[in-house]
């Protein structure tokens, strides 16, 4: 398989789920801003939609977005337990925390990456994204991660909209549950190897 990533964006969930999955893997470099590989070639003719993750095949097949292809990993990987069984309600559960974090939480991000929005538009999206943090904070109250007391693929997800909250000044020293969890999750070697990996984190 292929991952096709950018260090620090959105794909650092699949990069992450990848890791914990054990399943073998090549790491492709996008540069988002000129849609070129490292070799210059052109993005857009591996992923017309020019963004990241996408995630080559062995069949050949390339898939798209991040939720569906953490869930795709998953279920690879059964013995690692990233999420429950296809048809459980739990199942339906991590699908609802994943819908959660991609529409909730990552499409609020989105402006807070324009620099020609106003101050004024990005606090706006500041406060509409500290309302779902503090959500997810309530309903992290008993827990280690999302799911329950076991990390699974949505975790790798949220972990990745924490990291852009540092990047975007969002202040959630407030939201303890919440602070606990980032660092639970950050501890956990496979994550430390895929921020490693993107040059995210420097390797002890």
């Amino acid at each position: 398989m292929k991952l096709y990533y950018s260090p620090g964006a959105c794909s650092l969930s699949p990069h992450i789920a990848l890791k914990e999955a054990g399943l073998p893997f090549d790491l492709v470099k996008v540069d988002l801003k000129a849609k070129k590989l490292e070799d210059g070639s052109d993005y857009t003719q591996v992923n017309p939609k020019g963004q990241v993750p996408a995630l080559g095949l062995e069949s050949g097949d390339l898939l798209t977005e991040g939720a569906v292809i953490v869930q795709m990993i998953a279920d690879k990987a059964p013995q690692k337990n990233l999420a429950p069984a296809h048809g459980s309600s739990e199942r339906y559960k991590l699908q609802e925390w994943l819908n959660f974090i991609a529409s909730e939480l990552h499409k609020n991000f989105s402006p807070l990456f324009q620099p020609a929005l106003s101050d004024d538009t990005k606090a706006f999206f500041k406060d509409r994204l500290m309302g779902k943090f503090k959500y997810i904070d309530q309903a992290l109250k008993g827990r280690d991660y999302v799911m329950g007391q076991h990390f699974t693929v949505p975790d790798a997800y949220l972990f990745t909209m924490l990291a852009w909250a540092d990047r975007v000044g969002l202040d959630i020293s407030g939201l303890p549950n919440l602070v606990g969890y980032k660092a639970r999750v950050a501890a956990r070697p496979k994550v430390q190897e895929a921020l490693i990996a993107e040059g995210l984190l420097k390797a002890s």
